[in-house]
């Protein structure tokens, strides 16, 4: 069984055991967490949600929190100009523990 989830502005198809990186969520490690379920789906049927399904739940359990590697923004322009700004962006890896339907 497989649920698609929203966290972070972005839709991730999950199932029970996958780790996924995602935006950071507030939480200790060992928290538990519950997503907003859009799509519920395995064995040839689906049901879909007008926005969520509505008794399907995903629980997940922080593992760790982190930040990705550095992302290098590089301008360059005539007459020896240069501007060099870093970016890492945090995240939260997740365990989903849980696909109720």
């Amino acid at each position: 069984m497989y649920a698609v989830i929203r966290t972070g502005g972005k839709q991730y198809r999950v199932s029970q055991g996958d780790r996924l990186k995602i935006e950071k969520l507030e939480g200790d490690l060992g928290g538990k967490l519950s997503f907003d379920v859009l799509l519920v789906g395995g064995e040839g049927d689906a049901k879909v949600g007008s926005p969520v399904v509505v008794g399907a739940a995903v629980e997940g359990e922080i593992v760790s929190q982190g930040k990705h590697k550095k992302v290098i923004h590089f301008q360059k322009q005539k007459e020896g100009w240069t501007k060099k700004r870093g970016h890492r962006q945090p995240f939260t890896e997740v365990l989903i523990t849980a696909v109720r339907a």
